[in-house]
């Protein structure tokens, strides 16, 4: 298989690298994850937005491995929070000390839950923002954007998925995220809507 063939997605989450790489298989590609390539390391993402901290991990893998690599970096914006935590999300409750057991997803929930208690119904409105970026080996970038408009939960409520899955609520579905099945989550998403995306424009990138 040529180099031409085959592209690293920036993460060692294997769930990940299946999700992109059953699409792109249709396209002749090979999903490779950064579990292959250990001479990455860490990447510091020190950008202000989403698309910044995907380019920047596009970039370092692309530049470490010499193929053409996807990337994404995905948050959660509260309306009534002026748009945090944003692209600190996972971080969101680091500067809180964590409960016996508790997970780092739960601190972040608990804290956004205090942060949110006296803010009413019709002002919790909230999104999950991903961008998705590609980067070739000769430059040329691609950046697609996904998004999931939602209202913020006053009480968990689900226990699939991750992160502040049990807190988002879409009003279209009458459920929260962590209610979904995964196939639920796929269409309605912004990760799926990012995808659906960038499979959308990626044999134009591929191209020349």
């Amino acid at each position: 298989m040529t180099q031409a063939t085959r592209i690293v997605l920036a993460t060692g989450n294997a769930g990940k690298v299946r999700e992109l790489a059953g699409p792109l298989a249709a396209f002749g590609v090979e999903v490779l994850g950064l579990d292959v390539f250990p001479q990455v390391g860490e990447i510091e993402e020190n950008g202000s937005s989403f698309e910044e901290n995907a380019l920047i991990k596009a970039r370092a893998v692309t530049a470490a491995t010499g193929l053409v690599s996807v990337a994404d970096d995905s948050g959660i914006m509260v309306d009534a929070l002026g748009g945090a935590p944003g692209v600190h999300s996972a971080r969101y409750a680091d500067d809180w000390e964590s409960l016996p057991g508790e997970s780092r997803d739960a601190r972040n929930i608990r804290k956004m839950l205090h942060e949110m208690e006296n803010i009413p119904a019709s002002k919790r409105a909230c999104r999950f923002v991903t961008c998705m970026a590609a980067v070739r080996p000769d430059g040329k970038e691609l950046t697609v954007h996904g998004y999931w408009e939602g209202l913020l939960l006053q009480s968990p409520l689900g226990e699939n998925g991750f992160g502040y899955d049990p807190i988002f609520f879409d009003p279209d579905l009458g459920k929260s995220a962590a209610q979904l099945s995964r196939d639920e989550k796929n269409a309605r998403s912004h990760r799926g809507n990012a995808l659906r995306t960038l499979l959308d424009r990626w044999a134009d990138f591929m191209r020349g």
